[in-house]
């Protein structure tokens, strides 16, 4: 019998977002693709540490565990690895018993064929190049980083899972955050005055915000395996279109911030959030400090809209 993907949370995931492969990618960066190759069979029976990405992958197969809930996520590791390179990240999977089954494994080649043929919800990378072809393609991604790895045991293991999302250009489209930018605050502001009543387009997370809703909506709200949080720079009077376009998509955030300004770190703390998702860096890399955090680039049409803004 055919195994289908339909109605399922599909993830996405790269080997070095899931494991510490640092020692590896500087080999890659600096040696070479043979260099790099050569090390991971030398070393194929080593385990690998655990990566910042590690106790989300293992907090969302949790999910799978609750009665109904079966077969419900599906994380599929997608890397540039050659099969023959594979080994370690299949051993390590193993060892810390992710049940973790599929693979991409494309020996350098694009991945963002391979996401859209598995219908996958959300991508979650190190690498820009191959998060930016998921966001052209409309696919939900971010770019995490990991060039400090946090001590597995720092990370604790995960009872509920907390998801943060900016909302412009993030959970909704970057237009009315392109208006802030060529023509400030006063015009953005009034804009969305104006607006109050027409919901924002769609954004490169909205899709995946709406799966994750379904998921919620089959729990009594304190029982939800998961809980998100809107985290905005956006305050009154340009709260009111947010919340009537989440009324009018029909899905549940559980808590939101309309910061004007305030740096998101210390909320997202509070929140307790288990990974935070932002357009800007200027963002993510103060988060990082306590959340992981994942930058989504711009659409490669939209960036170079922005590049032409005054």
């Amino acid at each position: 019998m055919a195994y289908h993907l339909e109605n399922r949370l599909v993830i996405g995931v790269s080997s070095r977002a899931l494991f510490d492969l640092s020692t590896e990618n500087e080999i890659f960066r600096t040696q070479g693709v043979e260099a790099y190759c050569k090390y991971q069979v030398e070393h194929e029976k080593e385990l690998l540490a655990p990566g910042n990405g590690f106790r989300l992958i293992e907090a969302l197969l949790n999910i799978n565990k609750i009665p109904g809930q079966e077969e419900r996520v599906e994380v599929i590791i997608m890397s540039h690895n050659s099969p023959d390179t594979s080994l370690r990240v299949f051993h390590s999977i193993a060892h810390y018993g992710l049940n973790i089954s599929r693979a991409v494994l494309a020996s350098g080649a694009s991945l963002t064929p391979y996401l859209e043929a598995f219908h996958t919800d959300l991508y979650l990378s190190a690498d820009e190049e191959d998060v930016q072809a998921a966001i052209d393609c409309g696919i939900a991604a971010g770019i995490i980083c990991c060039d400090e790895i946090r001590s597995y045991h720092e990370q604790k293991e995960i009872a509920q899972i907390r998801i943060a999302f900016d909302g412009d250009a993030v959970l909704f489209s970057d237009e009315s955050e392109q208006i802030f930018r060529e023509k400030g605050l006063e015009a953005f502001e009034e804009n969305e005055r104006l607006q109050a009543e027409n919901p924002l387009k769609q954004g490169p997370f909205a899709k995946f915000l709406k799966t994750i809703s379904d998921i919620q909506n089959e729990f009594p709200p304190e029982q939800a395996p998961i809980r998100t949080a809107l985290v905005t720079a956006r305050s009154a009077p340009a709260h009111e279109r947010v919340i009537r376009t989440l009324r009018a998509w029909n899905v549940r955030i559980d808590e939101a911030f309309f910061l004007g300004g305030i740096t998101k770190r210390n909320v997202l703390k509070a929140f307790g959030a288990h990974i935070f998702f932002d357009d800007q860096a200027v963002h993510t890399t103060p988060a990082s400090e306590v959340v992981l955090s994942a930058r989504v680039p711009y659409k490669q049409n939209d960036r170079q809209e922005h590049k032409r803004d005054p």
